[in-house]
């Protein structure tokens, strides 16, 4: 894994947590929807369906997924604070930071920092050959 995509794991995990979370909000539209359909034929007392439960089965499920997500985003963020806090540069520490912690663009980082967006790619470049990637309990090999 390079040091690019250790930084960026916490912008892919907030990612699929908002992709969940719009995941849930169609889910509870789709339970708060209520339709009844009034006809003369009788029903099948064996046909146990029901939207409205399965839908809100489903929205329990996932709410307790996007929580474990949010566990997990909270743990990456705090490591990756870590690792750019070893960083010894304070301005390569604000751009790391506004860049894998804030999801900031880097046409935004270099407006905020009053740098040309080439001098910003140069910072990056720099600050990213300074980190050195922790190893992890599951990436050791025992």
């Amino acid at each position: 894994m390079t040091v690019k995509d250790y930084l960026g794991q916490a912008y892919r995990l907030d990612q699929r947590i908002n992709s969940k979370l719009g995941q849930v909000s169609s889910l509870n539209d789709l339970a708060t929807k209520a339709t009844s359909t009034l006809t003369g034929m009788p029903k099948n007392p064996n046909r146990a369906t029901s939207t409205m439960a399965d839908a809100i089965g489903k929205i329990i499920d996932l709410q307790a997924e996007i929580n474990r997500d949010i566990d997990h985003l909270v743990d990456l963020k705090r490591e990756i604070v870590a690792v750019i806090k070893t960083v010894d540069n304070t301005e390569y520490q604000t751009l790391l930071e506004k860049r894998y912690l804030c999801f900031e663009t880097w046409e935004q980082i270099a407006v905020d920092m009053d740098y040309s967006i080439q001098h910003i790619y140069r910072i990056r470049d720099k600050a990213l050959a300074t980190i050195s990637i922790p190893a992890r309990k599951d990436d050791r090999i025992c």
